[in-house]
Formats: C-alpha cells, structure tokens, sequence
C-alpha cells in the first residue's frame, strides 16, 4: 500500500473538498483518500497494483478540480511544472491581491456612480454639475445603467472563477461556494441587463414612470460589490490560514541548506541533498549538523533544543551520535553519515507534522457530511423565498428578487469546512514546537478524552540508568569502599556495575587493580585486590562465602524499602560496606503524576520490578496504582483490561519494548528523544523524555478540540441565524432584511473569524516554562540530573544570588545525594545564610549570606557533619545600586531566538540579570549601572534583532 500527498487546486470551500474526496475514493484500489481544504492538499493511500497516480489525478481532474503530486511524484500535471503546496500557495495569494486591488478600482466608479444621490442626501457630499448632467435624472437612465455595466464587466472578468467553476459544478450536479456567489453576482447582473432593455422600451413608448422604476431598482453594484467582498474575505482568510503553517516553515529553517564533506582528502561544499551516506562532513563551532551521524573526530558540545527542546547543551565525543538539525557549540568535529536526505531526523519530523496537519479528525466528520448537503439545500431555500415572497406575500418582483439572492450570499459552508482543519494545524503545529509530534489528527482528538494514563517504568517515569545512590562504609573511608567496588565491578557487564564504574570515574577513584575475576551467575563478583580476596554481590554470595550480614539487615531492608537495589562488599572475613544503585526518577515525573491527578485523570504504573520496589516509587510520586512483575508481552492485556471497563486509555512507553501496549492503547506515546521517534508504534513523540510534555500534549487536545467545538458552533450559528435573516422572516413585523452586498460582507466575515478564533491557539502555553532566566539558573542538586547541569552550564554569579555576600566552598568527603542534603541542611542553618546551592561533581558549594560569615565558622559546621572544607573564596559584597530596564524586542520567534537574545544581553558590561519572555517579546535587563538605550539597540541588531523604542 503506497502513501502519497497529492496537491488540489480549484477548491472554494468543503462541499468541493468533499467533492474530491468522494470521487477519488470511489476508485478501485484507493485505501483511504482524505482532503484538507485548509492545506489545498489530500492524503491518499492506494494499491500501486490497481490504481496508478494518474488515475487518482484523472479522478480529480473529471470532478472540476487540478491535481499534482507533491514534491517527489513520479507523475506532473499535463504541461505545468513541479510545484510545492507553498509555491502554489504563494502563486494563489499574489493572484488573490491583483483581482482584489483591481476589482476595488472599478468598483469605487459604479458606487459613486449608483449610489451618488444618496451620498448627497446622507452624507452631504456634492455632486459635480457635470456628473448630474451626464448621470442624473431619467433622461440619463440608459446612461447610467450602462455606464454601471461597462465597469462591472473588468470586475466580473477578474473574477470569472466564480462563475465559471461555480455554474460548472451546478451542473454536474455538486454545486459549492462558488455556484451561490457565481449565481448571485450573475443573477444581479442579468436583472440589470433587463433593466435596460425594460428602460428602452419605457423611453420608446413614452413610459417615464417604468424608466423611473427600472432606474432606481438597478443591481449592477451588488454584482460587482458581491464578489469583491468575497475577495476580501477570502485574502483576509488566506492570509490567516497563512499563519497557521508557521510550525512547518520554522522546522525546515532548522534544516541547514549546505554542508562541507572531506572527500579524498579535500574539503568541499555541497548542497544537503547531495550528501550520501558514509560521507565525512566537516562541522566548525557555530554550525548546524546537516544529517544524522556519528563523530568520528574531536569532542565538543551540541545544543539538541530543536530536537529535544532541552536548551542545556550535551557534551558529545568520539563514537556519539549526533541528529540532523542540532548546532555545535564548541568543538570542531568530523562526523560519518548514518542518515541523509529524507531520512534524516528533522526531515521525518517535518513530514510527520505535515502529515498531522493535513489529517482529519473524526470530529470532522460532521461537518464534512452536512457541507456535502447545504449547498443544495441554500440553492433550494433561495428558490423558495423568492417564489414565497413573490406569489404568496404579493410583493414586487424586484423584492423577491433581492431576498432570493440575499439567501445565497449570506450562506457560508466556508466556515463550516474551515472549523476543524485550521485548529488542527494550530495545534499541531504549536506541539511540534514545543517538542510534542502528533501522528494526526484522529490521535489529536482521541487525547482530550483520555481517563486513564498507563505509564512504563524503566525510562519513562525513571531515568533508565541505574545510579548510586547511598556508599555507606563499615571499614575504612567512602573512597576506599568506591575504589574496591570500581576495581570488582570493572570485569562485569551488569548494569548495576557499570553504575558504580561510572560513579568512580566521575569522581578519580579508580586506581586499584583486581586479579582472578570470576563472574559468580546471580550472586555476584569476586576477585583478588592487592594480594586480598574481595567479592561483590547479594546476601546469598555472603552466605556461601561464610559472612555474616545480620548486622546489616535492617539497613538492607531500608534501602530496598526506598525502590535501591544494595550491592554488598567484603573481604575475606566481613563486611566493609554497602552502596545503594537505583534507577532513579526523573525530576519532573512527580510533577506531571501530580498534574494527571489534577485533571481527573488516574495513572497506572507497569513495571516489571518486584512489588517491593515498585511501592516504594509509588508512595515517593503518589502513583494512585502500581501493578508489578509485568513482562513487556503481557503489558497489552493489561491494557485491554482497563479498556473493557469503558477506560479511555493512553499508553506512554519506549516505543519499542512497549510496541505492543503502545499500539493496543487507544492513545500510545513514545517517550524517548534522539533519532528513534518511534512513529510506527505511537500516534505521539514525546522528544524531551518528559512526562509533562504528555500532560501538556492532553491540554493541548483538549484547548484544540474546545476550540473546533467553538468554530463549528458559529460557523452552525452563523448561517442558522443569517439565512432566515436572509430570507425575510423579520420582514412582515420588524421591517428587517438584508441587502444582497450586506450578505456578501457577512460571508466573508465569518471564515475571517473562524481562522483568527483558531489563531488563538498560537497562544497556548506548555507545561514546560520558556523562560530562559529558569533554565540558565542555578538547578537544585538534589538529583544527579540536576547536579550534572549545574557542571554543564555555569551559573552567572550574579544570577544566582540575591544576597549581598557570595562565598565558595571547596568541600572534600561529599560522595552522594545524602552528602548533599546533609551539607545544604547545615549551611543553611547557619545565621545569616539566605541560601545554600551544593553541587556533588564539583566537590563546592555556593552560599548567599545577609552578612559577613568567617571561614572558621565554616570550616566548624562542615567538619561538624563530617567532610572537609578545603578552601573558601573571600567574601564579595555586592553592588547595591541597580538598573532595571524592560527592553521590547521584534523578530524573536522560536526558542533558538530567545536564548541567542538572552546570551547577547547577558554579556553586556554591567548586566547582573536577563529575563527574555518569546510570547511577551520582551526581556527583563538588571544591571549594576547605568546602560544606554543605543548600546542595548545595537546589541540586538548584532544578534539580528530589533529594539522597539
């Protein structure tokens, strides 16, 4: 089964959509064909065998419509050029404006001409003697009615589309949005046609009371004034449908256009699609990583923000693999190419948010299916009012007439085909800039009614690699237990080994040397230390080794009561320490189990730990329920289980282990950043890793599916109210109706607010904050993630701290998070301390005070917990005057902007503090002087900005 997008041109409105739906479906072959009327484009997927590209074209082309493949059909158009949804796009908006600009210039004339008596009795503008002599009174009648019809006839040329495909579509039985405007202008036209030859004839016989008649019930203005007003709109909704696909375009900036490959030895640049894999590209600082590949030269460091979303940059080396679209920082580095062209990450995730956008949603569906009938319906209704009005209301044949073609001007299924697409690419498109990659739109609207969250542990809720968490040592010092450890556990490939060996390589412990390793299967390690026999491993190696543990019991039973697998250590006679390993949970997990919970929603954990374990995380995060000892096979039943009690359920997995319970899910999230998006096994991906990107993808469902129901409401509401206005039925009691051009305004009016009420979604705001000023500032060490950021990215010192004394411990002996609690615990009970920031992989700790602190009484606490203070900074006291300026700034439009303007300002002499808001397009400045407004305007034009003064 082949899937291709296919570009349609000629569409006005749902009822042509529907149209093209119908007929391309009807083909042998065709799987499923969907049309987006907001994209000008359809979704089809078909069997290669039955039915050819061609023929879809051809199917499309027979129902009043063009075709195209999008970019990489095998097949073009007959005798037009390749051309992409944005090329076409754009040819469309400039030919919009030139027939809308000329339209108006003929148009002013026949106002002014038609309307130049009332201009004088309502407004008081004169009349030139002139223009009365040749326009005015009914021996100039022929005059000016033709005079009106000569004008109308550019206008009516401009817009020929309307009559042409609209009276093509009549008859052939579909007709759409173009068939009542085509027949309403045309309709106006033709009757002051006729009113002419009805003024001949009056001044031929002498009938001045007939010319008189004809000559003020004239509809030459409406003809033109109809379809002009539908220009209007349709530029106004054109230009705010625009808007709509900004997420895409931003996506494909990131994508860099050239890049420079070593090929036999000499450096060349070539364009991105020239690449191929194997190639070796040449990446210099500064610049983005045009495909996905491996380092293969240098080190340096990459921001993945446009990946991942994570703004802190990863440190990368040889061997690490690096994603198309990604910026080196630092380093210069060669990489080799895995992944070019199309197959590149950001190019998958460009075609994934197309795809979304561009999909229907079932909630859709009802609007498709009542589109494929109101244009037929309003053609009826117009038919009946005028006949009603005419033979039973007994009223002119010209008020019949007006309200007839009121009726089909006023009638919009514009909106009604506009509802749901222009949300949907919104929303979609506002998550795939914060991260969140929706499948389509079907899965868009299936999260909002999610019940029930099913999460996986192991890399979902935790952080998938085993940590230590507590070295607590019987004999001898912390370093001397981790070295031993280091020096056991370097022969094994467990994973809780390889978490111990990374600990002691963070932190230079690794210098002892094991002899005669044996791996023991399911007990453990031993191995032969400086001449002494050391082993590794359970209570059941302990046991057969002939060591005593019973001392160590209820420490044991603690860890494991906290979720922490102990790994025990001894020599050959007793125990010289334990050290706890976990997989510890992410820093937001919490967070986002406690938003769940706040939007009613409950959350279950599968997990294939013991009970033991498990509870001990689900009392930590407040997990409602927990089921353990689940294999990943058996994660499917458990889904459908909760399905079968009427749960609406979504799944958040790897994507790979939990395919099955992913794909089973009514709505299935693979969590997990880097080039694996699992898009086959999940509707959603979740780039960051985050939890709360899954709570902010159900509240960004749930605002887009809020804001379809509101579309369709006025777009319902519009023409539930406009057609009986329309139709008179106000007339007999209230004198109330509408003039056919205040119709064609309305018309317009309403897909205008439809697309701009969709527009507000552009504001919706993720779980996650954007404020740079939280992501630069100093993070908590109260997890290993947030301890290696803080080595990642220095902190400004002045960011950091808002007290006037700053001092920096170098403190020795802190070896895990309950060293770090315990110092922070006692610095900040020191008098005058304000805050206390201890950071475990640099062995410091930065402490704030209100007043001056000796190092003697910091050397007394510290020694008093029981580590060393090796060295102290001299107190700084800081500024007390400062600036504060807020600083309006135009051109910022993604995250990448945000942090360049926060980078440039904060490197400005004398800037303490930046706060850069994107939505609010401001920053926040604090400084320890005075700084002109010229030196900050030309910092941010450097950066490529604008300073609005």
């Amino acid at each position: 089964m082949k899937h291709e997008k296919f570009n349609i041109t000629g569409m006005s409105c749902s009822a042509c959509s529907s149209r093209v739906e119908k007929a391309v479906n009807k083909l042998d072959g065709i799987d499923k064909a969907s049309v987006n009327l907001l994209t000008n484009s359809m979704q089809a997927s078909y069997d290669e065998n039955v039915v050819s590209e061609q023929d879809i074209i051809q199917a499309v082309v027979d129902a009043g419509y063009g075709a195209s493949p999008a970019e990489g059909g095998s097949q073009k158009q007959a005798g037009a050029p390749q051309k992409s949804a944005s090329d076409i796009a754009k040819e469309e908006m400039k030919s919009m404006k030139h027939r809308l600009i000329w339209s108006i210039v003929f148009l002013i004339p026949v106002m002014y001409i038609a309307m130049h008596h009332m201009f004088y009795e309502w407004f008081g503008i004169p009349v030139p003697e002139g223009f009365q002599y040749v326009f005015h009174g009914d021996e100039n009648a022929i005059t000016f009615a033709f005079t009106q019809f000569l004008l109308i006839l550019p206008i009516m040329y401009l817009n020929r589309k309307y009559y042409v495909n609209g009276f093509r579509n009549l008859f052939q039985g579909a007709p759409n949005m173009d068939s009542l405007v085509g027949m309403g202008s045309m309709a106006a036209a033709l009757y002051g046609v006729f009113a002419i030859f009805r003024m001949s004839w009056g001044m031929g016989h002498g009938d001045w009371a007939l010319v008189a008649q004809y000559s003020t019930n004239l509809y030459f203005e409406s003809a033109g004034m109809i379809v002009t007003l539908i220009d209007i709109g349709k530029y106004l909704e054109a230009r705010a449908k625009g808007k709509t696909s900004t997420a895409i375009e931003k996506l494909m900036d990131l994508a860099p256009k050239q890049a420079t490959v070593l090929r036999n030895g000499v450096e060349t640049v070539i364009p991105v699609e020239d690449l191929v894999v194997g190639d070796e590209i040449v990446i210099r600082p500064g610049e983005s990583i045009p495909a996905d590949g491996i380092i293969s030269e240098g080190t340096t460091s990459v921001d993945e923000a446009a990946i991942t979303g994570e703004s802190i940059p990863v440190e990368k080396q040889v061997g690490d693999k690096v994603t198309s679209a990604t910026i080196n920082k630092t380093g210069f580095i060669h990489i080799t190419a895995r992944r070019v062209g199309d197959d590149t990450t950001i190019s998958q995730i460009i075609k994934l948010v197309d795809e979304a956008s561009a999909s229907k949603a079932p909630i859709a569906k009802m609007a498709d299916t009542i589109s494929g009938y109101f244009v037929p319906a309003v053609i009826t209704i117009a038919i009946i009012t005028g006949l009603i009005w005419y033979f039973v209301m007994g009223v002119d044949a010209e008020f019949a007439f007006s309200t007839a073609i009121s009726v089909l001007v006023i009638s919009c299924p514009c909106a009604l085909g506009l509802a749901t697409p222009v949300a949907i690419m919104v929303g979609t498109g506002k998550g795939a800039e914060n991260g969140i990659l929706i499948k389509s739109g079907e899965a868009l609207e299936t999260a909002h009614a999610i019940d029930t969250v099913v999460m996986d542990k192991t890399g979902t809720i935790t952080e998938g690699r085993p940590k230590v968490t507590d070295i607590l040592p019987l004999k001898g010092t912390k370093e001397d237990l981790v070295a031993i450890a280091a020096a056991l556990e370097k022969g094994s490939e467990h994973p809780l080994a390889e978490a111990i060996t990374t600990y002691a390589g963070d932190h230079q412990l690794t210098g002892r040397t094991a002899s005669d390793f044996k791996a023991l299967f399911g007990r453990g390690v031993q191995a032969v230390i400086d001449g002494k026999t050391y082993y590794a491993g359970n209570t059941r190696l302990m046991d057969e080794a002939h060591i005593d543990t019973k001392a160590i019991t209820a420490s044991l039973n603690a860890l494991a009561d906290d979720g922490k697998t102990p790994l025990l250590f001894a020599d050959d006679k007793e125990i010289i320490g334990i050290i706890a390993v976990a997989d510890v949970e992410k820093e937001t997990s919490a967070e986002a189990i406690a938003d769940f919970a706040k939007m009613g929603i409950n959350v279950v954990m599968l997990t294939g730990d013991n009970q033991r374990t498990a509870e001990a995380i689900r009392q930590r995060l407040h997990i409602p329920q927990v089921i353990a000892g689940v294999l990943p096979q058996d994660k499917e039943k458990h889904i459908a289980a909760l399905q079968a009690e009427g749960h609406k359920v979504a799944m958040i997995g790897d994507g790979i282990n939990d395919a099955p319970a992913l794909a089973k899910a009514d709505l299935g999230m693979a969590i997990g950043a880097g080039t694996d998006v699992a898009i086959e096994s999940a509707d959603a991906v979740l780039m960051r890793s985050d939890l709360l990107d899954a709570v902010s993808a159900i509240r960004l469902s749930k605002a887009v599916i809020k804001n379809i129901k509101e579309n369709l409401f006025w777009a319902f509401f519009y023409n539930v109210i406009c057609i009986p206005l329309a139709a008179g039925v106000l007339y007999p009691a209230f004198g109330i109706r509408l003039n056919p051009m205040i119709g064609a305004a309305a018309m317009s009016l309403s897909s205008f607010t439809v697309c701009m009420n969709a527009l507000r979604l552009r504001f919706f705001k993720t779980t996650h904050s954007t404020d740079v000023s939280r992501e630069t500032s100093a993070p908590e060490t109260s997890s290993p993630k947030a301890a290696q950021a803080a080595t990642q990215t220095p902190v400004p010192e002045v960011a950091a701290v808002p007290a006037p004394y700053h001092y920096t411990l170098s403190i020795e002996g802190m070896m895990c998070q309950h060293c770090v609690a315990t110092v922070t615990k006692v610095l900040k009970a020191m008098d005058g301390v304000t805050d206390a920031v201890v950071d475990l992989d640099g062995q410091k700790a930065d402490v704030s005070a209100d007043k001056a602190i000796s190092a003697e009484d910091f050397k007394k606490v510290i020694t008093t917990a029981g580590y060393t203070l090796q060295n102290l900074t001299t107190p700084k006291k800081e500024e007390d005057e400062t600036m504060e300026k807020t600083l309006k700034i135009e051109g910022m439009m993604c995250q990448h902007c945000q942090k360049h303007v926060h980078d440039a300002l904060a490197a400005m002499d004398g800037v303490t503090a930046v706060t850069v808001d994107l939505e609010g397009k401001k920053a926040d400045v604090t400084a320890s002087k005075d700084i002109p407004t010229e030196a900050f305007a030309k910092v941010i034009a450097d950066a490529g900005y604008e300073l609005v003064k």
